[in-house]
């Protein structure tokens, strides 16, 4: 059983999964944030390897992005963060990345130094499972969850293989579009999560969009997590940006009870 497969079997409460950027503002805050998200009530961390062209990331990850890569943050250098972190915190750690900087690192290559930098999972939002067969298999192979995601514009075929070949939970999209703190979310949310929950008994964990703890709480009602990340990086940029942090985590973490 994974990490994260075992954190949700015995998990008493509903996930709370930040997103950062690894090197945004600085590869210090990151080491700073990551275990004050964990005291602040957080279940699982996102870490998010910068990279060139983002698509499925709004305008303030894109950014983060960008100033990261600007400071020299490769993916060696994500894994060195990764390896660090595994000595001050205990939850799980989820790399975010698109293909293209692990096809270039070498999948298996890649898959390896995760292990060794004792990450639990990946997020590959470029990667549908039609493509995904050569990373499963290496992922599975040292004992990384490799995570899919879904959208409320997909189809039930789609929803069937998504929940059959993700491990860990499965990543529900809140809205189709971007990543980015919005002010409300969809009306269809609820009936989206209850789409993919006919069709699989893995954990549902909804992202983007999800900025307040009003909206979180909205969507712990129906999925077995939240994952926020454009909201937190806008807090990394401000004054004072740790004690905002670990205030406003400690808001959902509230919020989900």
């Amino acid at each position: 059983m994974s990490t994260i497969t075992s954190f949700f079997s015995r998990a008493r409460r509903k996930a709370l999964i930040p997103y950062i950027t690894v090197g945004y503002p600085s590869l210090e805050a990151t080491l700073e944030a990551v275990p004050a998200l964990e005291a602040a009530g957080s279940d699982i961390v996102e870490l998010g390897i910068p990279f060139s062209d983002p698509l499925a990331d709004g305008a303030t990850i894109q950014q983060a992005s960008y100033l990261a890569l600007k400071q020299g943050i490769t993916p060696e250098r994500c894994l060195e963060v990764a390896r660090e972190l595994r000595r001050r915190v205990e939850l799980p750690l989820v790399f975010m990345s698109y293909y293209n900087p692990i096809r270039a690192f070498g999948v298996e290559a890649f898959c390896a130094a995760c292990a060794r930098s004792r990450v639990d999972g990946l997020i590959i939002p470029d990667l549908p499972p039609e493509e995904g067969a050569e990373l499963e298999a290496i992922a599975q192979k040292y004992e990384l969850d490799l995570i899919y995601l879904l959208a409320p514009t997909s189809t039930e075929e789609r929803i069937s293989l998504v929940a059959s070949r993700s491990k860990g939970f499965v990543y529900l999209v809140s809205v189709a579009g971007v990543t980015g703190a919005r002010d409300i979310l969809p009306p269809e949310l609820e009936g989206f999560v209850a789409r993919v929950r006919q069709r699989t008994d893995k954990p549902l964990c909804v992202g983007f969009g999800i900025s307040t703890p009003e909206q979180a709480r909205r969507v712990a009602r129906v999925a077995d997590g939240v994952i926020v990340g454009s909201r937190l990086i806008q807090l990394m940029a401000e004054p004072d940006s740790m004690a905002r942090l670990r205030s406003f985590v400690g808001s959902l973490r509230q919020a989900l009870g």
